[in-house]
């Protein structure tokens, strides 16, 4: 069937126009496209996700890949420096319900502005309960790592939640993205385990230990106990030995077993007793008791006895009541007295009164009643009356 020739043009007329509107939607999906590319280098230069980066103020941040090792980006970074800048990146941080923040803590559960420069060097690790009713999701939270350089050297390392807000001081931030976990492990133990000429050099071993102790990556699990070695300096163990209690779960505890039955210093085992207080990790009372009754050292013993009065519950009580009778150093025996006097004081002073009345050894009983008297309770006060009334 023909067309005839008007109509012909006015079909014409209407292709060109769809292909015009075409033409004009494609241009502007590449304009789009454009500004999104613009953009994404302001956001997240080189793929880095804004959300893993702290909110920085008083700072020229730039942001961009790792290249290469992490290691090898973060020393040739600071071989470049003169005046201070800093480095940063995150890692995801092991599980548990805490906020990390400067000392800027402001008593809830979210960290005030913590300053890069100036006098606030501390670490405040805020350990938060979980509301009664709730239920704890396993999450993966992101922990800022930051390095200071200056003439060529790294001098600094601090650690943040990665939603805190850090004021930089005016200083130039190089902001990493892509930075695998177990590179940053690595990196933090050649801080740990490089020599140490001077005490600035072994504050920024600590800072470093303190950094990988919190990461979730497995190779941080291993470092700690090569670190507890008894090849290790005695700071290392020390300061590792809290870490595997604090931070590390089972693994930690296991480790932390081993050094309170084999390590030879008891300096370092007498730390053992602290780091087993802070375990969450059930049986941990159960490797203090034992450590109450079998340590070789009389201190160690009263260590155990100290931090087990801290715990209270039927086992310490036990094993107070136990050094109490059977311990053979008096010292320990005073020492498992103040441990008494550190439980709850319905448990503590029922207890002491019964020290200060049966107990054969003189200064046993003196170190009872000492602690009654600090206790300002009714009942040692009633026990007073009926001794100076006899």
């Amino acid at each position: 069937m023909g067309m005839d020739a008007a109509r012909i043009q006015k079909l014409m007329g209407v292709g060109f126009i769809l292909l015009g509107v075409l033409g004009l939607a494609m241009q502007m999906r590449g304009e789009a496209r454009q500004a999104t590319a613009a953009a994404i280098p302001q956001a997240m230069q080189g793929g880095t996700p804004s959300s893993e980066a702290p909110q920085f103020q008083d700072a020229h941040v730039e942001k961009r890949e790792v290249r290469g090792t992490l290691a090898d980006d973060v020393r040739r970074w600071a071989s470049e420096t003169t005046t201070a800048r800093w480095l940063g990146y995150s890692v995801t941080e092991m599980e548990g319900d805490r906020t990390i923040c400067c000392e800027n803590w402001n008593g809830g559960r979210e960290c005030g502005t913590c300053r890069l420069e100036g006098g606030e060097h501390g670490i405040n690790i805020n350990e938060q309960q979980p509301q009664k009713g709730t239920v704890k999701l396993e999450s993966s939270r992101k922990l800022a790592i930051l390095y200071r350089a200056e003439n060529g050297k790294v001098g600094k390392i601090r650690i943040f939640s990665a939603d805190c807000s850090i004021d930089a001081g005016g200083r130039d931030v190089l902001w990493l993205g892509g930075v695998k976990d177990s590179e940053s492990v690595a990196l933090l133990t050649g801080y740990v385990t490089a020599e140490k000429a001077d005490r600035e050099n072994e504050s920024l071993g600590k800072s470093a230990l303190t950094a990988l102790a919190v990461h979730h990556d497995s190779s941080a699990e291993r470092a700690l106990e090569s670190f507890v070695e008894p090849s290790r300096p005695e700071w290392l163990r020390r300061e590792a030995a809290f870490w595997l209690g604090a931070a590390r779960g089972a693994d930690g505890f296991h480790a932390l077993q081993k050094m309170a039955r084999n390590d030879p210093s008891a300096n370092v085992r007498e730390q053992v007793t602290f780091a087993l207080s802070v375990s969450k990790e059930p049986d941990a009372v159960n490797e203090m008791i034992r450590m109450a009754h079998d340590d070789a050292s009389s201190h160690v013993r009263g260590q155990a006895l100290f931090w087990l009065g801290q715990k209270a519950g039927k086992k310490a009580v036990t094993a107070i009541d136990g050094a109490i009778e059977n311990d053979p150093d008096t010292d320990v025996k005073k020492k498992a007295v103040f441990a008494l006097s550190q439980l709850p004081k319905d448990e503590g002073v029922p207890k002491l009164i019964e020290v200060a009345q049966t107990n054969r050894n003189p200064e046993v009983r003196k170190q009872a009643m000492f602690w009654l008297g600090q206790s300002e309770d009714p009942r040692a006060l009633a026990f007073f009356e009926k001794v100076l009334g006899q």
